[in-house]
C-alpha cells in the first residue's frame, strides 16, 4: 500500500500540511480495512515525518516506494495525484514489474485524468458535461485564444489544468480581470501545453463512489461535497483556488439516482478502470453534469465505508478480480472531513 503524500512520495521535500492530512486519513482507513481481510500480509510505506498508527500485523516501511519493494509483493494499491502523471507513472512501474495493481490500469488512468479529452468522450455518450474549451498555451497566440474562449463561454468560468487532482489549480474567474490570475493558479498548462476553461454550472457539488472491474461499474453511494470557490477578500485581494473540505453521504437530492447512472456510464466508457473510482458532478434542478473522473481512491472513501458499514477495501479487491457487489443500501447518513473525522 502506498499513499503518495503521507507515504514517502515527497521524501526530502516540503509536504503541504493539508494534503498530508488528507492522505494520512485515507491511508489509515484503507490499511485498517485491508488488515481486516484474512489471509494477507499488508505492507505500507510511510514518510517518517508522518507516523502511522498501523493495526497489529501491518508492516510499515519508511521512505520512498522502491522497485525492490514493488517486486517483493504480490499486489500493490496506489493512491497518488494525477498531477504530472504521478499516478499513471507509479502504476506503470508496478505493471512493468508484473505486479498486480489493486486499482486502475495506467492506460485507463491516462484517459480518465485527461480533462481536455473528457468532454469529447462524454459527448459521444450523451452524458451532460459543462461547455468546455481547451487552449494550447504552446502556441504563440495562446493569450488571444484564451480571451476568445472565455468570451465564448461567458463569465464566470472555471479555469483548471488539463491534468490535476482535486481542487489543485482550479479557480473561478468572474470576469476578464480575474482571468490572468486564474490562469496563473492553474500553472498555465498541464506540462503538455493545455489549459481547460469550462462554463460554470451553478448547483450542488456531488460525487459518486463506484467499484469497477475493468468493463462494468456499480455505484456505491452518491455523496455531497463541501467545495468553496475562492473569493477575493476585497477588490484588491488575491484570487484563491477552490477548496474541498469533505462532504456527506448519502446525498439527499432528487437527482442523486440520476447522478449515479451518469457516473456509471462515464466510468464504463473507459476500459481498464478497476477497483474504487470516484466521479465528480454538479447537480442542477434538472440535470446531473459529470465534471471529471478520478481513477483512484478519493476522500469520500472515509464516509462511504462508514455509511455502508462494509469493508469497502475488500469489495474493491474483489472488483479488481472481476466480482462486483450488488447494490448496497446505506445503513446510516454520515458527514466526513478531509482529516478523517466522521459524524452522524
Amino acid at each position: 500500500m502506498h499513499e503518495f503524500f503521507s507515504g514517502g512520495g515527497l521524501a526530502g521535500r516540503d509536504a503541504p500540511a493539508s494534503l498530508v492530512r488528507e492522505g494520512s486519513a485515507m491511508l489509515t482507513a484503507l490499511v485498517a480495512d485491508l488488515a481486516a481481510i484474512d489471509g494477507h500480509r499488508i505492507v505500507t510505506t510511510v514518510d517518517p515525518r508522518f507516523p502511522l498508527a498501523a493495526p497489529p500485523g501491518v508492516e510499515v516501511v519508511g521512505g520512498v516506494l522502491t522497485d525492490a519493494l514493488i517486486s517483493s509483493v504480490d499486489a500493490v494499491w496506489l493512491v497518488a495525484p494525477e498531477t504530472d502523471r504521478c499516478l499513471e507513472r507509479l502504476t506503470a512501474r508496478a505493471e512493468r514489474k508484473g505486479v498486480a495493481v489493486l486499482s486502475c490500469g495506467s492506460s485507463a488512468i491516462r484517459r480518465a485524468s485527461d480533462k481536455a479529452a473528457l468532454p469529447r468522450l462524454l459527448a459521444r455518450l450523451g452524458v451532460p458535461h459543462p461547455k468546455t474549451r481547451v487552449v494550447n498555451a504552446s502556441r504563440a497566440d495562446w493569450k488571444n485564444r484564451l480571451k476568445s474562449a472565455a468570451r465564448e463561454l461567458g463569465y464566470p468560468i472555471v479555469v483548471k489544468p488539463a491534468r490535476g487532482a482535486g481542487c489543485e489549480g482550479v479557480s473561478l474567474a468572474r470576469d476578464a480581470r480575474e482571468l490572468p490570475t486564474a490562469v496563473a493558479l492553474a500553472g498555465q498548462t498541464d506540462g503538455a501545453g493545455r489549459l481547460v476553461l469550462q462554463r460554470y454550472i451553478r448547483g450542488v457539488a456531488a460525487s459518486v463512489s463506484l467499484l469497477a472491474d475493468g468493463r462494468c461499474a456499480v455505484a456505491l453511494t452518491t455523496n455531497a461535497q463541501r467545495v468553496r470557490a475562492g473569493r477575493r477578500r476585497s477588490s484588491r485581494g488575491a484570487l484563491r483556488p477552490f477548496t474541498y473540505s469533505g462532504g456527506a453521504t448519502p446525498l439527499d437530492h432528487p437527482l442523486a439516482a440520476r447522478a449515479a447512472e451518469q457516473a456509471v456510464r462515464a466510468c464504463e466508457a473507459i476500459p481498464g478502470l478497476r477497483g474504487y473510482v470516484g466521479v465528480d458532478l454538479m447537480l442542477t434542478d434538472s440535470e446531473a453534469f459529470v465534471i471529471e473522473i478520478n481513477p483512484r481512491l478519493t476522500t469520500a472513501y472515509l464516509g462511504v465505508r462508514a455509511a455502508l458499514d462494509q469493508n469497502v477495501a475488500a469489495l474493491a479487491v474483489a472488483a479488481c478480480a472481476g466480482t462486483l457487489p450488488a447494490l448496497l443500501p446505506a445503513r446510516r447518513s454520515v458527514r466526513f472531513t478531509v482529516g478523517g473525522r466522521i459524524s452522524s
